[in-house]
């Protein structure tokens, strides 16, 4: 009997962490990237944002984070252990930002690509990777038989190799090597990688990419084994019993070992607000969050990086108008919802206040919703969604429904408006914490039960008590003008409840009118050893990741300066508002570009000077700037660098030729030696 019951205790914490998705799970979860997205998504850049989003988020999914051998948004994936000098930064910058992330209460999700892999050298050779004394290597008959329709088996069969005798047991993809997961190597590299992001670099839970490319069953198989908290299959299919019936393919002894995204509900949501026919909302079979048996699986989204717009040429399927509305209806409904990163950069404010009403209402993956009212004459479509403190109504269209009088509106924009419940008895306020350039107005709402409500706050950070605090009433307007800690609560009978925090950065002094500007940025010439590049090219995009002088390696830099006998390449170009930067990848240009390039150099908004450093798989930049940018930028007589050319740059010379001690910089006159000569050139720049 005692063997009998160690068993179960070992077994339990086994079966609880396998679950696919946590039951009643109140988080938000942010898309951070989008397609292309390779300097919002640095990993340093959303390590900054950390204090802002873990008041919002519980996780955050970042784009698969290894080496991929150039510049990738990961979806073609070569090292799984050894390299992690990414697109969006270097290992120690992703360790830091899970870290930070983890600090803040966010959980980082990692995207995991392991339907295909990129391959080295030929169509079948994979890297060879090392990970605690041990060799981890894919071999050619690690490769589905029927890859890329036949044509991979072609080349192996002309070359001498063989693949697996197994078919894919998934939709084939041509892009790279599909890997035959009833493979043993295969497995056993999978089950260590899942458990390297894990248990070495700190994530919490996958998100599987293109789940449709192999079996069901293996996503549980890896789950069970490395036991993530949360995981998320991309299944991309609109239709709903197809994803159910993948859910139920990643069981393992009968229990569901991963979510899914809704495809089914934003397709559902995109057909609504693209068309504003709201009313097609209603109806059965719109969602995995909709489903009873399925809504704590349920990921929903209303926008990803596959769907997005991205350029004329490649529009994708996005939602066009009403973006802020989908968000709305996304965020009032069970399932756990992940916020597209260019919806939150665009939307923020009042995507802020959605999520602090689901926050306030208590509204988790696994709430009951119900229809509230569908009218297609007049347009509208109102759904509630009961959570753990009250309940969120989201009225979408036409303002001819009315909401009811049991509930409080809080959030509003064009064709949506969100109301919390009055028995959620929270203080409102109608700006949520962040960054303003100037004073804000603040309004005050009471959502409660009790007629005439009063609140009470404090603009300290301190609690507000009956005692403690400025009271008013419902509807009141206040200004800011300076940083404060807002807390406000209802005061009801002498007692306060439904307490609020929000944290305001207010700008009090006028902002300065911008004015454009130019910079000049810098390369140490690469051309001489030890790196002996062949030329010198600058491969440049802006902060709407506008790429210049065309495509990849892109323009051949030949124009020069020197100083001190050294050479520099450099282009000059222009900064055009306050939020607009450049971004650098420093390459030999021509065919051999990709073997010849540097690390990413993001977010220039100065003359800069960068040096070529040491090479692994990309070379690294190290910012020289205070070593030469003073000399390179000065000007003509302006010998001491102080910026204007006057009397001190005459003693600045003499003192050179009398302590044999020249520089470049008192070469004035360009004959390369500091002379009597430099002096009286400094003199006739002064007189003139």
């Amino acid at each position: 009997m005692k063997k009998i019951l160690t068993s179960l205790v070992v077994m339990l914490p086994l079966l609880m962490l396998a679950q696919g998705w946590p039951e009643q799970y109140n988080g938000v979860m942010l898309q951070g990237f989008y397609w292309d997205s390779f300097s919002e998504t640095q990993w340093t850049k959303l390590e900054s944002q950390a204090d802002e989003l873990s008041e919002f988020f519980k996780l955050v999914w970042i784009p698969q984070s290894g080496y991929c051998g150039g510049k990738s948004m990961g979806y073609d994936d070569l090292y799984w252990f050894n390299n992690y000098s990414s697109s969006f930064g270097n290992e120690a910058q992703l360790r830091s930002m899970i870290n930070t992330f983890k600090d803040k209460g966010i959980g980082t999700i990692a995207d995991v690509v392991i339907n295909h892999r990129k391959t080295i050298n030929n169509w079948v050779t994979f890297p060879i990777e090392v990970y605690k004394g041990r060799t981890y290597e894919m071999k050619s008959t690690d490769i589905c038989r029927n890859d890329d329709g036949g044509a991979t088996l072609e080349w192996a069969n002309q070359n001498g190799k063989s693949l697996s005798a197994n078919y894919d047991t998934g939709e084939d993809w041509s892009g790279m090597r599909d890997l035959d997961h009833k493979s043993e190597n295969v497995q056993t590299i999978v089950k260590a990688y899942l458990k390297f992001l894990l248990n070495d670099l700190g994530y919490v839970g996958f998100r599987y990419d293109m789940t449709k490319g192999y079996a069901a069953s293996y996503t549980g198989l890896y789950n069970v084994d490395a036991a993530p908290e949360f995981s998320v299959g991309e299944f991309w299919d609109g239709y709903l019993p197809t994803v159910k019936a993948w859910i139920d393919g990643t069981k393992v002894d009968g229990v569901v070992q991963s979510a899914a995204f809704d495809f089914p509900f934003r397709y559902t949501i995109r057909d609504a607000v693209n068309s504003s026919k709201w009313s097609n909302l209603a109806g059965t079979g719109k969602g995995l969050c909709l489903d009873n048996n399925y809504k704590r699986y349920a990921v929903t989204f209303v926008e990803n990086h596959d769907t997005q717009y991205r350029d004329a040429g490649n529009q994708q399927d996005p939602i066009r108008t009403n973006i802020e509305a989908a968000n709305a209806y996304l965020l009032a409904m069970p399932g756990t919802p992940c916020i597209f990163l260019k919806h939150w950069i665009d939307y923020k404010e009042n995507i802020k206040q959605m999520i602090y009403a689901r926050q306030l209402a208590g509204i988790t993956n696994t709430s009951t919703t119900r229809n509230m009212a569908n009218a297609q004459d007049k347009n509208y479509y109102a759904q509630s969604t009961m959570g753990t403190r009250g309940a969120i109504l989201a009225a979408m269209g036409s303002t001819a429904y009315n909401i009811p009088a049991t509930y409080v509106q809080v959030v509003s924009g064009n064709n949506y408006r969100l109301a919390l419940s009055k028995t959620t008895e929270t203080a409102w306020v109608s700006k949520p914490s962040g960054e303003y350039k100037s004073a804000i107005d603040v309004t005050f709402t009471a959502v409660s039960q009790t007629d005439g409500a009063q609140l009470v706050y404090t603009l300290d950070g301190s609690e507000p008590t009956a005692s403690n605090g400025t009271k008013v009433s419902n509807g009141t307007t206040i200004n800011l003008t300076d940083n404060c800690t807002l807390k406000v609560g209802l005061l009801i009978n002498g007692a306060v409840s439904g307490l609020i925090t929000r944290n305001y950065v207010v700008g009090n002094q006028p902002i300065e009118p911008f004015e454009p500007y130019e910079i000049t940025v810098y390369l140490k010439d690469p051309t001489v050893a030890p790196n002996n590049w062949s030329q010198v090219n600058f491969y440049t995009w802006d902060s709407g990741d506008v790429q210049f002088n065309g495509n990849w390696p892109g323009q051949t830099i030949t124009a020069t300066k020197e100083v001190n006998g050294v050479k520099f390449y450099y282009h000059t170009y222009s900064i055009t508002s306050r939020d607009y930067y450049m971004n650098f990848v420093f390459n030999q240009g021509g065919s051999n570009a990709g073997n010849f390039q540097t690390e990413d150099v993001t977010h220039v908004t100065k003359s800069s000077v960068y040096e070529v450093t040491s090479q692994t798989n990309k070379y690294t930049v190290k910012d020289v700037s205070d070593e030469y940018l003073p000399y390179l930028e000065r000007v003509k007589g302006d010998v001491n660098g102080d910026g204007e050319v006057s009397i001190a740059d005459i003693n600045a010379i003499i003192t050179m030729i009398l302590t044999s001690n020249p520089t470049a910089a008192g070469d004035v006159n360009g004959d390369n030696e500091v002379t009597i000569a430099d002096v009286n050139a400094v003199i006739g720049i002064i007189l003139s």
